[in-house]
């Protein structure tokens, strides 16, 4: 089977081309957001994958939407994180951070009262995951020039940090309605400046924050996460232009040479097959994209395995199948059935549905 197979791209060295997937758990129940003993448990129970990507980490105190994530933004933070790579790389594990930062998905009870911060004064009418529970959004304050130049330095920071921290690399997360996405989409952007308006200045902000974490850390330890398809959900809706933006922005991306772009393929779009659409996704980007390409969104093994035989993809990237399946790799070489996940310990405090599900 050709996905328990090793990859090698130059830029990136891989067991297998079974990844991790990043996936909030709120774990992190501490007053400075700090990755614990109990994450690093976590990770290093799933190293078997050929490559771990962290659930996302705020890049700076503006940029939370869920309670009880580890952050990456202070020393105590490294810290904690540096026990998590030590362990996935104690057993033979690669792993990277995804750097992530919210944008107007947020709630003021997340942000100490103050205002979301996105590229324009737009409500993206939906949910935020505070202590209260889920509490619905409000009108984000329209960033500045300085705001923009502060959030691309703590990009800039933040994949230093990770890096310092002993992650392999780092994952941009550009998907799922977050501040990027917000920056592409013209529900969401109605700028007049040069971050507005044209799909050149659109996807502006984007090649920015790259090429000052290339500064960082190089470009081959770099990766990008879009959705290219996402719709009606996260506060983003496909437009008019939308097909052509994606088009243009992951062609220069050929101008990097970034360690993979992964392309998830949710929607809430209606639809009778996500995986066929995801596949339709990734073979029309394929066609554009020149580097390693990862997908997403609702594989198992048979079906991940004929995406990589058929090259559509090189790497496929699984998300709750590693919530209850730590050996996931291990399982799919036998042909094992899996663990049936708990979804009510999704997003709660603990060891509980988090570090307790059976190895074969």
């Amino acid at each position: 089977m050709k996905l328990l197979q090793g990859f090698d791209s130059g830029e990136l060295k891989l067991k297998n081309r079974v990844v991790m997937a990043p996936m909030t758990r709120c774990r992190a129940d501490n007053q400075g957001n700090v990755a614990t003993g109990l994450i690093a448990e976590y990770y290093a129970q799933r190293a078997s994958a050929g490559l771990l990507i962290s659930e996302g980490t705020y890049i700076n105190d503006t940029a939370s939407g869920y309670i009880n994530v580890p952050c990456i933004y202070t020393e105590e933070q490294v810290e904690g994180w540096k026990k998590v790579t030590k362990a996935v790389h104690e057993k033979g594990g690669t792993i990277f951070a995804q750097l992530w930062h919210v944008g107007r998905l947020t709630h003021p009870d997340l942000l100490n009262g103050k205002e979301a911060i996105a590229p324009s004064a737009i409500n993206g009418h939906f949910t935020a995951y505070t202590k209260e529970g889920f509490k619905e959004t409000k009108t984000p304050r329209e960033m500045t020039t300085e705001d923009i130049n502060e959030v691309i330095n703590d990009f800039k920071k933040a994949a230093a940090n990770a890096i310092e921290a002993g992650f392999d690399g780092v994952e941009l997360h550009a998907a799922n309605g977050y501040l990027f996405h917000q920056f592409f989409s013209k529900c969401s952007n109605i700028r007049t400046d040069h971050y507005g308006g044209s799909i050149e200045n659109r996807i502006r902000f984007l090649f920015e924050v790259l090429d000052a974490m290339s500064d960082a850390i190089g470009q081959e330890k770099i990766a990008v996460r879009i959705a290219p398809s996402l719709d009606q959900t996260f506060g983003i809706v496909l437009d008019d232009e939308s097909e052509a933006l994606y088009d243009i922005l992951v062609d220069r991306f050929n101008d990097y040479k970034l360690a993979y772009l992964h392309i998830s393929g949710f929607t809430m779009a209606a639809t009778s097959d996500p995986l066929a659409l995801v596949l339709s996704t990734a073979k029309h980007f394929r066609s554009i994209y020149k580097g390693t390409l990862m997908i997403n969104k609702g594989f198992n093994a048979q079906t991940a395995n004929s995406a990589i035989e058929d090259d559509i993809a090189d790497l496929v990237s699984f998300g709750e199948l590693y919530i209850g399946n730590p050996d996931l790799v291990e399982r799919f070489a036998n042909n094992s059935p899996l663990n049936t996940n708990n979804r009510e310990t999704y997003y709660t405090g603990g060891a509980k549905g988090y570090t307790d599900y059976k190895f074969l």
